[in-house]
């Protein structure tokens, strides 16, 4: 990995990245390269990882293994989970990974000096949506109970941090997003969607422009055709992409 990389929200930053494989993951690699900054992916399987640039350090590692990822970390500029349990382990329950890895993360920051921490949760942890959005609540209710474990240990915590709430997520190339502080872009129903790829613009944008720190941000896909402007009536949100 080269080392002319400047501070957080300079031209260019260090990224370290947890869940590298997963589908936001593989777009928030490219993306972020993509404009220039430099990443490690810290993974537990280094194999599935596909992607080669001179700019991107692959480093093996466990989630629950606090001084390997604080020893990894150390000399970023910020740290990026993009974490999330396979759907079965969502519908199933049994699993505290977003729990259980969002303390060594914060612990592992805290050893090596890192301040910016943004996770992406899920807007189910928004109130309403009707019934189809209660269905899927209870439907994978052991994850949201996972994820609002997370959020409680992040938002007492000394980190700089910013919680994204994203929809469901489909396979687009589509990186346009809405963002909106401590509530949902529009009407959260059972039916919406975003772009994986759009979450991940949103995490690099944000990062970029130094923007929601301390903050839950409810991210939607843009609810008209404009990338310009806000996009339903009283929406108080940041459209993206800004920069390409």
């Amino acid at each position: 990995m080269t080392n002319n990389t400047s501070h957080l929200g300079g031209n260019t930053m260090r990224l370290f990245v947890l869940g590298a494989t997963g589908r936001t993951g593989v777009e928030l690699l490219d993306l972020a390269l993509a404009r220039g900054h430099a990443v490690t992916a810290f993974v537990r399987s280094p194999r599935k990882i596909m992607r080669r640039d001179e700019r991107l350090a692959v480093v093996e590692g466990r989630v629950d293994e606090t001084r390997p990822m604080a020893a990894a970390m150390t000399r970023h500029d910020a740290v990026v989970s993009v974490l999330g349990p396979t759907p079965w382990q969502a519908i199933g329950g049994g699993t505290t990974l977003m729990r259980d890895s969002t303390t060594t993360v914060l612990s592992a920051m805290e050893q090596a000096g890192v301040k910016r921490f943004l996770v992406v949760s899920s807007a189910l942890l928004f109130p309403g949506g009707g019934p189809g959005v209660a269905f899927f609540r209870s439907l994978i209710s052991h994850h949201v109970r996972d994820l609002r474990a997370m959020e409680l240990a992040i938002e007492k915590s000394a980190v700089d941090w910013t919680i994204a709430r994203p929809p469901r997520l489909v396979m687009t190339r589509n990186e346009a997003f809405a963002a909106a502080e401590s509530s949902f872009p529009g009407r959260l129903t059972a039916g919406i969607s975003m772009s994986w790829r759009a979450v991940a613009a949103y995490l690099v944008n944000a990062l970029e422009q130094r923007l929601h720190s301390h903050r839950v941000i409810g991210l939607s896909r843009v609810l008209d055709d404009s990338k310009n402007r806000v996009a339903a009536p009283g929406l108080q949100g940041h459209i993206g992409p800004v920069r390409r």
